[in-house]
């Protein structure tokens, strides 16, 4: 939960040990009303040369994806009140790796 507007800094450590490319992770912050499973196609398209991040105005915020051992960050101003899905868009992840970022 954050308050509308605020600056947020987002850190995203990936615990494990295996590569980029075989279980990359990242963080998406998408706006309000995304369809996810399309998003997440469009992402796979991107391909890792992209992150996994297509060309959208349905993300709002994104890390570059990482892998075992690493970590990232992104600073984004939050937007207005609602309630916003995230995702991990690497593929097949955003189906476990999702959750809601709450703006006050």
């Amino acid at each position: 939960r954050v308050p509308a507007g605020s600056k947020v800094k987002l850190t995203l450590t990936h615990t494990g040990q295996m590569a980029k490319a075989v279980m990359g992770h990242n963080f998406v912050l998408l706006a309000e009303g995304t369809d996810i499973p399309a998003f997440a196609t469009e992402a796979i398209k991107a391909g890792p040369d992209n992150d996994y991040i297509p060309q959208s105005d349905a993300v709002i915020a994104h890390t570059k994806t990482i892998g075992g051992g690493e970590t990232t960050s992104v600073m984004f101003d939050a937007p207005a009140a609602g309630t916003y899905d995230f995702i991990c868009s690497f593929p097949a992840h955003y189906g476990v790796m999702n959750g809601k970022f709450i703006v006050e």
